[in-house]
């Protein structure tokens, strides 16, 4: 395990404390290496229409985006889990990988950086680390509107 990849999920895991989650109780934070060793983080923000939520990891791309940052991704992290009543840990002992919506966003970008982006998927005892192309094979990407 690097040290900046400890380093991304320690930022990821954070960042789910500033989550927005009233109606699920599940937190979720996501952080993004940029190729100069920058990390930006984003949390989920819910909403009683539960269609308009967004999610940490589009959260954190976009605003990485907006500060025309988005081509220097290099990795992604994402941990998440419910927030105890004593607002504590918010990381479940099961990893958490990003939902297809998210995997969508993430292939998008991964496309645009021409890298198989890794995702460290955060955990209670650590971290898992899979390829962008595992977590969606058959990826629906520009290259498919050709």
């Amino acid at each position: 395990m690097s040290d900046m990849n400890e380093k991304l999920v320690r930022a990821a895991i954070d960042a789910a404390h500033n989550a927005y989650a009233p109606y699920s109780n599940f937190h979720v934070g996501a952080a993004l290496l940029l190729d100069d060793g920058q990390i930006v983080t984003g949390a989920n923000f819910e909403n009683a229409s539960y269609g308009m939520t967004l999610c940490a990891e589009t959260v954190a791309i976009a605003k990485a985006n907006s500060d025309g940052q988005m081509r220097q991704i290099v990795a992604i992290a994402v941990a998440g889990g419910p927030k105890s009543s004593e607002g504590g840990a918010v990381i479940g002992s099961d990893p958490i990988t990003p939902c297809g919506r998210c995997r969508q966003v993430i292939k998008e970008v991964a496309d645009e950086v021409a890298i198989d982006l890794p995702v460290h998927c955060a955990h209670a005892s650590g971290y898992e680390t899979h390829l962008l192309s595992e977590l969606l094979p058959f990826g629906f990407g520009p290259a498919s509107l050709k």
